[in-house]
């Protein structure tokens, strides 16, 4: 800490790690000490409202700084690889459950929490059960459809994915017209 003495106050100044701070107290010297160290003793007298405040920040960020230890920095290409969306794995194939967010005719547009979501036709049996936020099983064919079209010198995608409906899990009209709260299983 550098102290400046001049016309009765001291200024010291403080550098932190992310910012510097400016605290002007009392010099308790006549200026003939001028320039050097000083501490100031805050028992001996009273301090204003100002200075308790920054005197107390200071004393937090302290406590602080001393009882949380620095935490490792990790890449990201470590997190990438230690996620669970690369654990798992190839997702062709797998059984997923979907939610049911849009109807039109007989499309439902089914949100299964990857990139895309995915339009199934509505099934001709029980097709009054698959209404918006009903829950569906999903088997995954592509993650995400695309093709180059005729001319076209790049792909273009469909901004949707490739599934089969499987079944029904729960849905909201079912649970309403039999008075069940559960939710119920078609298979």
């Amino acid at each position: 800490m550098a102290a400046i003495a001049a016309r009765g106050f001291c200024r010291v100044f403080t550098n932190r790690p992310f910012f510097a701070r400016v605290a002007v107290h009392r010099c308790l010297s006549d200026g003939a000490n001028a320039g050097q160290d000083h501490e100031t003793p805050t028992d001996s007298k009273k301090l204003s409202g100002f200075a308790k405040s920054f005197q107390r920040q200071f004393k937090t960020e302290d406590e602080k700084s001393v009882l949380e230890p620095e935490q490792e920095v990790v890449s990201f290409a470590n997190l990438l690889r230690n996620s669970k969306f690369v654990d798992l794995g190839d997702p062709k194939g797998r059984v997923v459950v979907g939610t049911i967010y849009h109807i039109v005719g007989d499309d439902l547009y089914i949100d299964f929490g990857f990139k895309f979501p995915c339009v199934c036709i509505r099934p001709a049996r029980n097709g009054d059960a698959f209404v918006r936020g009903a829950k569906v099983r999903l088997r995954i064919n592509e993650l995400e459809l695309s093709s180059r079209f005729l001319g076209s010198n790049r792909d273009m995608t469909l901004l949707e994915a490739d599934c089969t409906l499987l079944g029904l899990v729960y849905s909201p009209a079912q649970s309403r017209d039999s008075g069940a709260t559960a939710p119920q299983t078609v298979q």
